[in-house]
């Protein structure tokens, strides 16, 4: 029998796991850091009339947000009433539903006017900057590379067709500050001769910081020792006629070729190390920005190891419902239902703000017991530990903890760090007891502090020395972590 060809409509049922636009807004509550946190609640201040900070002042006697919210935890069943967003995004946040206890019954609705006539409680978000709160500031703007290197053009060159080129050079550099095109391109673009061209990147070239606009990592190089009065010296000779020998650390051939000792020519060589290779990256593109901890570990016991984990947002303003609309009587339907979608909202907002330092201070907690070691000895004592590890302990989704440490950094008895940090693979030891990576990285790290510089230690050796201590580790796995952490090889660290 032929098949029947044809489109046909009909009714399914199945089960489909949907988004909710409330609950992405509350996924992105809880992924994004304290700053940003701070600045997402202060333009909700200001266009919710139904939502209120509490003043400092007024914390003692005003009640406590949390209970508003509830007390529902970040789990992976409170998402079950809002449509679950599927396993990787089952962050376990709940919607407040279409009810949310407000009740709209003709003979109980309000009359909005009296309320809108006497004006809602102003929120001022004109902040007066205090000069000792530096973090609070606005971050100062600092010009991008391209345009520091575009206004050192304009007053280089004057405008016209040279200046044009000079712009499209600029515009064609790469990260490293190096031109990304060959000349002859610039050429035909504009229609001219490549010397026309050669003479405004030589121009350009002269610019800060030095070394600027070359063409390879050699010229980027002769360059910057032009720049500092070198471009006779035997550094400039080296990288002029021995780049090759150099990058393969053949200081026995350029001695030879120079006529110098080997602890010359390695003397030359170190000199040249000091210059910078990719010149971009000393342009300031953004600005240094300033690491706020949103998380605080502090030492509670001082002959003991206890810690106790603090969220940091004093700064993260603290809401409630106004009050203002209490009393008021009925008005119109329009006045009614914006009312109350705002109140709804805003008892939304406090309790995913409740939810989210709940759920924040969980999962610090658990990395704290995953990681007391850490704490008392430093890296070196850091335990293998993965997300799923963390969510198990918490009873979460592995997701919702991927989102929490996410951007966020934590302040503890030994600096500031991410809280991705405290997450790492492992190796096995002879103890039965697995290693974190960033743990053998450190030992790799003190193994080579410590070797003869006159014969470096081999990768071969490295692992000898490492399962002499127990661990198990193959030859390329210490190959790799050494290239992770910028380590050349045992003959590129020779010294004579």
């Amino acid at each position: 029998m032929a098949p029947k060809l044809g489109l046909m409509q009909g009714m399914h049922l199945r089960q489909n796991l949907v988004m909710t636009q409330r609950l992405q807004q509350a996924l992105k509550l809880l992924q994004v850091p304290t700053l940003e946190l701070e600045q997402i609640l202060r333009a909700e201040l200001q266009g919710n009339p139904l939502l209120e900070e509490i003043e400092p002042d007024e914390d003692a006697d005003a009640p406590e947000s949390a209970d508003e919210g509830g007390d529902g935890d970040l789990d992976a069943d409170s998402v079950r009433d809002d449509a679950a967003s599927g396993p990787d995004d089952a962050a376990g946040w709940e919607d407040e539903g279409d009810g949310d206890g407000i009740d709209s019954s003709p003979d109980e609705r309000k009359d909005w006017g009296d309320t809108f006539d006497d004006g809602f409680k102003s929120v001022s978000l004109d902040q007066g900057w205090d000069e000792e709160d530096e973090l609070e500031r606005p971050q100062k703007y600092v010009p991008s590379g391209q345009e520091d290197l575009t206004d050192q053009l304009h007053l280089a060159v004057p405008e016209g067709l040279e200046r044009a080129i000079g712009e499209y050079i600029v515009g064609s550099l790469n990260e490293d500050g190096l031109l990304g095109c060959p000349v002859a391109e610039i050429a035909a673009y504009f229609d001219v001769s490549e010397a026309a061209v050669e003479a405004v990147l030589r121009v350009i070239q002269g610019f800060d910081p030095p070394g600027v606009a070359a063409r390879d990592l050699q010229e980027c190089l002769l360059l910057q020792l032009e720049a500092r009065g070198l471009a006779e010296s035997d550094e400039a000779v080296v990288v002029k006629h021995h780049f090759e020998a150099l990058k393969g650390r053949k200081l026995n051939e350029i001695a030879r070729e120079l006529k110098l000792t080997v602890q010359e020519v390695q003397e030359i060589a170190a000199r040249i190390g000091e210059l910078d290779p990719r010149p971009g990256l000393s342009l300031n593109t953004e600005g240094a920005r300033a690491v706020v901890p949103d998380l605080e570990v502090v030492k509670v016991d001082e002959d003991g190891q206890e810690y106790a984990v603090y969220l940091n947002d004093a700064n993260i303003p603290r809401l409630r419902v106004s009050q203002a609309y209490e009393g008021t009587v009925q008005t119109s339907e329009d006045a009614v239902k914006f009312i109350d979608e705002r109140k709804r909202h805003a008892e939304w907002v406090i309790k995913t703000i409740e939810q989210r330092r709940r759920t924040m201070i969980k999962v610090m907690e658990a990395i704290v017991g995953e990681q007391r070691e850490f704490f008392e000895k430093g890296a070196i004592a850091l335990r293998p530990l993965t997300l799923n590890q963390v969510a198990t302990t918490i009873g979460m989704h592995e997701s919702t903890v991927s989102r929490v440490t996410r951007q966020k950094y934590v302040q503890t008895p030994r600096g500031v760090f991410p809280l991705k940090f405290f997450f790492s693979a492992g190796l096995d030891s002879d103890s039965g007891e697995d290693v974190s990576a960033k743990a053998v990285k450190i030992m790799i790290r003190e193994i080579i502090d410590g070797e003869n510089t006159a014969r470096p230690l081999s990768d071969k050796k490295i692992v000898d020395l490492l399962q002499e201590s127990g661990l198990k580790i193959a030859r390329r796995t210490v190959a790799k972590y050494r290239e992770q952490m910028g380590i050349l090889s045992a003959r590129m660290r020779k010294q004579f």
